[in-house]
């Protein structure tokens, strides 16, 4: 008599991805890019109000901004969506896709700064006509980002984990109801954490600027987190309605858990 051989054990949809997972990949995809993009453009200051604005705001002179305030108010949001829809692992899952890709983009950067530039290598229309004026000028663009990075892979880990447990934390003390109390309740303040940390370092020691032009810089770029992290509220909503239909979830206005935790 042969001996029996063991059957597979047949498995649901095997190798499927379903809409849900399908539905956190892009959004956590969104959130690395847009993470990475974020210490790309973080570089920049710009002025908001150039040529003078309200005089009840800043006394009608321009206000100093980093670029990265275009950007990464978005990761809030969508760590926000996550935590609704998917509970507080995939939000941190996320979290932490985003400071590896975050290092990924690092290493590739300084191996594109360090690579020899090509003897082809002007931009005449620019006024760039020798290959080392180029490799300074992509040199110098890159530079920053190293500390930015520093500085912002420290306060994101702090804010955005931060973020994500005080977002469980509201919605245990308001049972599930009032969206809008945990959405603003953890976002203004790990966005506090966030500004301090990552401006206070990447002004003084990437920027070398004086502490009183930095603390006016965090003021201001944390007021506009603010008025940014109101805006996004009724986002919020629309996102998580929108999510809700499209993943075939019950509305339940006062969950005592993300439905797909």
């Amino acid at each position: 008599m042969t001996e029996s051989q063991p059957q597979p054990v047949a498995v649901p949809h095997a190798g499927r991805m379903t809409r849900a997972d399908a539905t956190y990949t892009v959004l956590a995809s969104t959130f690395a890019v847009v993470l990475v993009l974020t210490n790309i453009i973080g570089t920049k200051l710009f002025a908001l109000f150039p040529d003078g604005g309200p005089a009840w705001i800043n006394g009608g002179a321009p206000i100093t901004l980093t670029a990265g305030i275009v950007t990464y108010p978005l990761t809030f949001c969508l760590t926000d969506i996550v935590s609704e829809i998917w509970g507080r692992r995939r939000a941190d899952l996320m979290v932490m896709l985003g400071f590896g890709m975050s290092l990924l983009m690092l290493g590739i950067v300084q191996l594109g700064v360090v690579l020899p530039p090509s003897e082809f290598w002007t931009l005449g229309v620019r006024g760039i006509d020798e290959p080392l004026e180029m490799q300074s000028a992509f040199a110098a663009t890159f530079h920053n980002p190293r500390i930015l990075l520093f500085a912002s892979m420290l306060a994101y880990l702090v804010a955005q984990l931060f973020d994500v447990r005080l977002y469980h934390f509201w919605w245990r003390v308001t049972k599930g109801r009032h969206m809008w109390v945990r959405n603003n309740g953890s976002t203004i303040i790990s966005q506090l954490v966030d500004t301090i940390i990552v401006n206070g370092i990447f002004l003084r020691w990437g920027l070398s600027l004086e502490w009183a032009t930095i603390g006016e810089v965090i003021l201001w770029v944390y007021l506009c987190k603010v008025v940014l992290a109101l805006l996004d509220t009724p986002l919020l909503y629309l996102g998580r309605s929108a999510l809700r239909r499209f993943l075939g979830l019950e509305a339940d206005h006062a969950p005592t858990s993300a439905p797909l935790a």
